[in-house]
Order: structure tokens, then C-alpha cells, then sequence
């Protein structure tokens, strides 16, 4: 049998860097949140979407900062999965789950972690609250977490 070439080994480094630009809606949105306040966007059709977006999903319809209202700081678990498991990466460091949250006067969910402290708190229609964070700096993780509502 003849002799193998030792297998050549490279570090590769994927990246695709980039800027983007908050622009107007989303802008406010973060905007919103550092002042400790959520708001949606009002479609023409009277639906409340939270996070807002810049066209209207049904029709392709830009939608402008005129349209946006502030929502509940509370809602609705509508789906949840449950992460025994953190990673480094995670919002936070100990058992939690990752749930969509429709919130008082939105008519969408938004994807959020829930700290319900135990896996057996949780379920599909647990009314939770936001839980910010001392110090706001206008990105999503100035929610810290939702909790269950009553703690």
C-alpha cells in the first residue's frame, strides 16, 4: 500500500460583513424600545404588526412611521419551544424559552425568549409581560426577557 500525504488543514473563515441601515420604521421601532415603550405598524387593511415592517405583507405597500402605534407590553405565548441547554450566545444563561408573543393590540406574534423559570410554567396562552433592561440602548435585547405575568 503506498504512502498517504498528511491531510492538509486550512482555517476558512466565512463572512459576509455588511451595513444596513435602520431607515425610518424600523429606526422608530428601536427608537421606541430605548425609551422602554413597543409599537407595531398599522397596515391599510387595520392590522397591527409587531415587529413593524416596511411594506404591508398583503399588498407590497410601503408603509411610513405615520403608521405606527404603540401596542401592549404584555400578550400572548401563541407557540414556544423550551431550551434546557443555553448556548454563549443565548439572551440568557440558564433554562428558557424561545416563544412567539402576540401582544396586547398587535395582530402578529414576535419572536422573543420567555423566563419562566421552569419548563412546566410553560404553555400556548400564558400571558406574559416585557421585562426590560436597566440600561436601553434601542436594539430588541433592551427587552431582557418576558416573564410570566403575576411575577
Amino acid at each position: 500500500m503506498p504512502e498517504q500525504s498528511p491531510a492538509l488543514v486550512a482555517d476558512n473563515i466565512l463572512e459576509y460583513p455588511y451595513t444596513r441601515t435602520l431607515g425610518p420604521v424600523i429606526g422608530r421601532f428601536m427608537t421606541s424600545l430605548r425609551g422602554g415603550r413597543i409599537e407595531g405598524i398599522r397596515t391599510p387593511s387595520g392590522r397591527i404588526i409587531v415587529p413593524p415592517t416596511e411594506y404591508d405583507p398583503e399588498t407590497g405597500d410601503e408603509l411610513t412611521p405615520d403608521d405606527m402605534v404603540e401596542v401592549g407590553q404584555a400578550g400572548e405565548v401563541t407557540t414556544w419551544a423550551w431550551v434546557n441547554h443555553p448556548r454563549e450566545n443565548h439572551p440568557i444563561d440558564h433554562p428558557f424559552a424561545w416563544a412567539l408573543i402576540r401582544l396586547d393590540g398587535a395582530d402578529t406574534a414576535m419572536l422573543h425568549a420567555v423566563d419562566a423559570g421552569d419548563e412546566a410554567r410553560m404553555h400556548t396562552g400564558l400571558r406574559v409581560k416585557a421585562k426590560w433592561r436597566d440600561e436601553r440602548v434601542g436594539e430588541i435585547q433592551d427587552i431582557a426577557a418576558f416573564v410570566p405575568e403575576g411575577d
